[in-house]
């Protein structure tokens, strides 16, 4: 990990308060799927912890993040040729493995999964991702994860795309039965994923201040009742590893 700038390449709105940032920096290469970078918004103290969607090459990598507050709304107005300091790459992410596997993401869970996809068929396996939103407009990454060569099933609550409801339901009319399954998302589809599947990793979101275990500002019990810090022991925890 290290600290760098990095220029702005584009930074462009993908749907209502969801952008994709690409950034030319040194660290590209280094980065794993399911890694993040803490990102410094100029005007702001705190870094902004933001999951790496994809790596495009040995200098280049994608942000994906949603416009909530402040920082992030900073953040949507860099320009091209514009430079922010990272910190990275940071955290334990997805293994990947010589098995087909099954993608399960919600909402702004869905960007680490880009590169998770891109390895996991490099390495020769099936990918299947299932991609959950509250309604059609907030569908993000649909075109690019099938770009990737996965198969994309899509659940809306609404049901104005895909099946009508959660992840889980689109699993169950999709008839997908794999039984290996890396998830991020919110914290209730985390849950329904790891009641259901004893097999796979998830990710894990939680505030983060210093994003390397420091500040134990993000701890979360496992198994054994023991402290683990999602910045630096996760944010992808083995099923059934951490408290959910």
């Amino acid at each position: 990990m290290q600290v760098c700038y990095a220029v702005v390449r584009s930074n462009e709105k993908i749907s209502r308060d969801v952008y994709r940032m690409v950034l030319h920096t040194s660290i590209a290469s280094q980065v794993q799927c399911g890694q993040f970078v803490q990102v410094q918004v100029p005007g702001f103290y705190l870094r902004r912890p933001i999951s790496v969607s994809e790596v495009l090459d040995d200098n280049h990598l994608v942000l994906v993040y949603k416009t909530v507050g402040e920082g992030t709304a900073v953040l949507s107005q860099l320009k091209e040729n514009e430079s922010i300091s990272l910190f990275g790459p940071l955290g334990t992410g997805f293994p990947v493995k010589d098995r087909d596997v099954v993608l399960i993401g919600g909402g702004v869970g869905v960007p680490p999964l880009v590169e998770t996809a891109k390895q996991y068929i490099l390495n020769g396996n099936n990918v299947t991702a299932v991609l959950g939103f509250n309604t059609k407009e907030d569908a993000i990454l649909v075109e690019r994860l099938k770009e990737t060569g996965a198969n994309v099933c899509i659940a809306t609550m609404d049901g104005s795309l895909g099946t009508k409801g959660t992840v889980m339901d689109a699993i169950d009319e999709n008839g997908i039965d794999v039984p290996f399954v890396l998830a991020c998302g919110p914290l209730p589809m985390l849950k329904a994923v790891a009641s259901t599947y004893s097999d796979g990793y998830v990710s894990l979101e939680a505030r983060m201040a210093c994003g390397m275990g420091a500040c134990m500002g993000c701890v979360v019990q496992d198994e054994n009742g023991q402290a683990k810090r999602v910045c630096k022991d996760g944010p992808v925890f083995e099923i059934g590893k951490v408290v959910l």
